[in-house]
């Protein structure tokens, strides 16, 4: 079976809740097809900014299925990864039945230091169970918080041991060197965190990006990741993710995401994360809307 290889404009899409902590599927529906139809080619589901890690396998898995219901399959990935091998195989499993076209998976990232040895092994037995449901596997690394990072010479290691199931990584440590040796992996698709990074996706060999901040003004990104060339357009992008990053990035994107539809259901995140509630920090992001094509 010829695995999905994804690339270009990708939105990490955040997690609606309702009064209760209860997912909203309407609102993350609308959302999800509102970025497909201003800018994005693929959206990234139940990542970092999606909050998976706080929700249940359950809940998990009960989202996939709207999403897969919902939308093109073909269009998404999906977070599978947790610290226990079993949960990782089950959500990676039902990635691969529900038709989405890729899995996006955490290190396992209790144990640490952890041997290199080992999280191939880890990876290796992922592979195998999943087996019978192939579905391409990105390696997701975002040292700052699982504490592990994957180094260029294990995901070489895993791309050539495994290339028809494990196809490129996704990086959100912000070290654009790292991201440029991984690029350098042959076959191996390399996603940078920052929709600035699209400038350079030709001279170092990105496939696209995975960001939070798309989900605020995809329509920029796609331009930029056709047009690489143009500083005034780098420059609005990256400033516009200097600004929303400035404040706490998860309840920050979901605070515009909520400004742009109109639904106040995008103002609430689960704890540990918290709303956004101090005034001068509301309005900086309130001005954002000047220059980010929200409304499109």
């Amino acid at each position: 079976m010829t695995q999905t290889r994804i690339s270009g404009v990708i939105a990490a899409l955040p997690t609606p809740f309702d009064y209760h902590g209860d997912i909203d599927d309407a609102a993350f529906i609308e959302h999800a097809r509102w970025c497909l139809d201003n800018g994005c080619d693929f959206l990234n589901v139940l990542g970092t900014t999606g909050e998976a890690n706080s929700l249940s396998a359950t809940q998990r898995s009960a989202l996939m299925m709207t999403a897969a219901r919902e939308l093109d399959g073909s269009r998404l990935m999906v977070g599978t990864g947790t610290p226990d091998l079993e949960t990782t195989v089950a959500l990676t499993r039902r990635a691969f039945d529900l038709g989405f076209a890729a899995a996006l998976v955490l290190p396992p990232y209790y144990y640490k230091p952890v041997e290199e040895d080992g999280l191939f092994a880890w990876f290796a037995e992922l592979v195998a169970r999943t087996a019978e449901t192939p579905i391409a596997i990105y390696l997701y690394n975002f040292p700052q918080l699982t504490g592990i990072e994957f180094s260029p010479a294990l995901s070489a290691r895993l791309s050539q041991a495994f290339p028809k199931r494990i196809l490129g990584a996704k990086d959100s440590s912000g070290n654009l060197a790292y991201a440029r040796e991984l690029a350098k992996i042959a076959g191996f698709g390399v996603f940078p965190s920052s929709e600035a990074a699209l400038a350079d996706a030709g001279r170092d060999g990105y496939a696209g990006c995975i960001s939070a901040t798309v989900n605020i003004d995809p329509p920029s990104s796609q331009q930029l990741w056709h047009d690489q060339e143009n500083a005034q357009l780098l420059d609005q992008v990256r400033r516009l993710r200097q600004n929303i990053a400035a404040h706490p990035l998860i309840p920050g994107v979901k605070y515009l995401v909520g400004k742009r539809s109109g639904n106040p259901v995008w103002t609430r995140v689960l704890p540990p994360q918290l709303p956004i509630t101090d005034r001068k920090r509301l309005d900086s992001l309130d001005a954002l809307r000047l220059v980010a094509v929200v409304d499109a």
